[in-house]
């Protein structure tokens, strides 16, 4: 479950900052993944506790074909928790609270509207507000549950070089990981564009990446 929720956010990440001549809606689709992606690491975590604990029903001892449940029951009669309902389960069953939790019901918000409806109008960067939700959200919860960085997963054939310009363009901050710190140096990033403010975090978090020297 991890691992799929891992490739769904480097899917969202690429989606996010890139375009395609041939599909015009791949920002629209970043938000899709990035949801995809929240819901599944948060539930990753939360099974490690224990599988059935990402349950919101189980199947009845009437329900099910054997003495036990069994896979195939959780597949037929099973409900998981629902998106709202994840950030406090999370919170019960391993003492996580998750970062920012506004921002991950509101983008709930964004991905129900953008999967039922049509993308909101008013929102003229969505790949932006899938980043600022990535980075903002899954990138601080996935490096304190497992020591893993956001910045890492992006299916670009260069994978650094314009994302992080991507996310500086927009002042987002983001966690660095000692690959992406190593490749600092490649960043198509302009530093005079982005505030001082911004500008002297991230050199600091850059500086401040694990085994970097």
């Amino acid at each position: 479950m991890r691992e799929l929720g891992l490739m769904a956010l480097a899917h969202a990440n690429f989606h996010a900052v890139c375009c395609s001549f041939e599909n015009h809606m791949w920002s629209e689709f970043s938000v899709l993944q990035a949801a995809h992606a929240a819901e599944l690491l948060l539930k990753a975590r939360i099974a490690q506790e224990h599988p059935l604990l990402i349950f919101q029903e189980l199947p009845r001892s009437t329900k099910v074909s054997g003495t036990f449940i069994e896979l195939e029951d959780l597949f037929i009669e099973g409900k998981t928790i629902q998106w709202s309902d994840l950030p406090e389960r999370l919170w019960a069953t391993t003492g996580i609270l998750l970062p920012n939790k506004s921002k991950f019901i509101e983008f709930g918000k964004l991905r129900n509207g953008i999967q039922h409806f049509a993308p909101p109008q008013s929102n003229s960067d969505i790949g932006g507000s899938t980043l600022s939700f990535v980075f903002d959200v899954i990138d601080p919860f996935i490096n304190d549950c497992w020591g893993l960085y956001a910045i890492d997963y992006n299916e670009d054939s260069e994978p650094y070089a314009y994302f992080a310009n991507a996310l500086a363009s927009r002042e987002i901050l983001f966690l660095v990981s000692k690959e992406a710190a190593e490749d600092s140096n490649n960043w198509d990033i302009d530093w005079a564009k982005v505030t001082k403010g911004y500008k002297d975090e991230m050199i600091k978090r850059i500086e401040m990446a694990p085994d970097v020297k």
